[in-house]
């Protein structure tokens, strides 16, 4: 765009101008594979949708601006995502570091498939940025950090250790995922790549999926770019479309999330039948601070153990009303997911219990529902299996 706009604009307006040919306001969806070129040898815009359509162009360009970064490129999935950055990046004998308490899902990809081409991986506690500095190698080609962490919400300084990765020569890649732009710009921090599952927050409500990834380097973008399209996993032109749509109200319904969300973890944490809850946007936080100083709000994602463990969170979940037992998050529905038989599933026993995820964890997604309904909802069902919670504590004295 020829000016400089505010977050709110970029959303609606950002690599979405009105269709020239029909003056729609919306972009529309080029569903098509392939484009008729004028000549032999040329170079259109456009030539067969892996490689490039406009309905993706308008999404990228979009991402790319809100994120404050020059350029986007969309994904089938953030797995996808995730994966072409490793591909550009990595080869046999490479080393990279990462966040210990991260996604199930990277956790699987990193340590099922590309470990087994021959990458080293290093996952640390990089709330420490010593214990990052600790753990870089000579081989190593990529910092990758989430940042909150899934799903314990651990907060990591991305300007410090984006510092280690400049002093190191390697890119710094941050999952931003979980803060979206509108809380958290790691390009701005220093990160060099930004990464998202848009099936989350971006796309909103629970029915596209797809990833993405920012970047300022024109170097960089064109190896990232030549993945893309060299391996295919791109969004078709409806999915795109969907998370256009989604982007236009981002900032509109994360703080609405985020509110419910506090409102949620503050009642939580009063609540004598829960043992812990996990927020960072409570000033029990270990990293309050760090995430008020880099962030500007604490995101909608709550973790909460209660009393009586994976028995407790068994019995609860016939009881609850507004909160479906499902993976994912960032849509406009709440759900709760147990990570150690879902999400994280794929993270060995002894992994989980090193990193903290306990069996009694949940991860509460808050939505858009009013915060008092949701409160209720649980608050009605921890008090309906009280008795679940007692005998479990009284189990564990014995």
């Amino acid at each position: 765009m020829s000016r400089s706009y505010r977050f709110d604009t970029l959303a609606i307006h950002a690599g979405q101008p009105n269709d020239p040919l029909t003056g729609a306001v919306v972009t529309p969806i080029f569903q098509t594979t392939t484009f008729a070129q004028d000549e032999l040898g040329g170079k259109p815009e456009f030539c067969y949708s892996r490689t490039g359509n406009p309905s993706r162009t308008a999404l990228e360009q979009n991402l790319a601006a809100i994120e404050g970064g020059k350029h986007g490129l969309a994904f089938a999935s953030g797995l996808a995502a995730a994966n072409a950055v490793l591909q550009a990046l990595v080869s046999a004998g490479d080393h990279v570091v990462a966040s210990q308490d991260l996604y199930g899902g990277c956790y699987r990809l990193f340590t099922k498939i590309f470990k087994r081409f021959g990458v080293e991986f290093s996952l640390v506690d990089t709330t420490d940025p010593v214990n990052v500095a600790a753990a870089l190698r000579r081989n190593t080609k990529l910092l990758w950090l989430e940042t909150p962490s899934n799903p314990l919400l651990k907060i990591t300084d991305i300007a410090g250790c984006a510092r280690l990765g400049r002093v190191a020569g390697i890119p710094t890649l941050v999952d931003n995922t979980f803060a979206t732009p509108v809380f958290q710009r790691p390009l701005e921090l220093g990160a060099d790549i930004i990464l998202h599952s848009t099936t989350k927050y971006i796309g909103g409500h629970c029915d596209v999926i797809g990833g993405a990834l920012v970047v300022n380097d024109e170097k960089l973008y064109q190896e990232l770019k030549f993945v893309q399209n060299a391996t295919g996993a791109v969004p078709g032109p409806q999915d795109c479309f969907l998370l256009l749509r989604g982007l236009k109200t981002l900032s509109l319904r994360v703080e609405k999330h985020a509110a419910n969300a506090l409102a949620i973890a503050e009642r939580l944490e009063r609540n004598p039948e829960v043992t812990r809850v996990v927020y960072p946007g409570l000033k029990s936080h270990p990293q309050y601070a760090l995430a008020n100083r880099q962030a500007r709000g604490a995101g909608a994602i709550v973790s909460v153990e209660f009393k009586g463990g994976t028995e407790r969170v068994r019995a609860l979940v016939p009881h609850l009303k507004l909160w479906p037992l499902a993976e994912s998050l960032g849509g406009v529905k709440s759900l709760l997911c147990h990570p150690a038989t879902m999400t994280h599933a794929a993270v060995e026993p002894a992994e989980r219990e090193r990193i903290g995820i306990g069996d009694g964890l949940v991860r509460l997604s808050v939505g858009l529902e009013d915060a008092e309904d949701l409160i209720e909802d649980i608050e009605e069902a921890l008090a309906a299996t009280a008795s679940t919670g007692a005998v479990k504590k009284q189990e564990v004295a014995a």
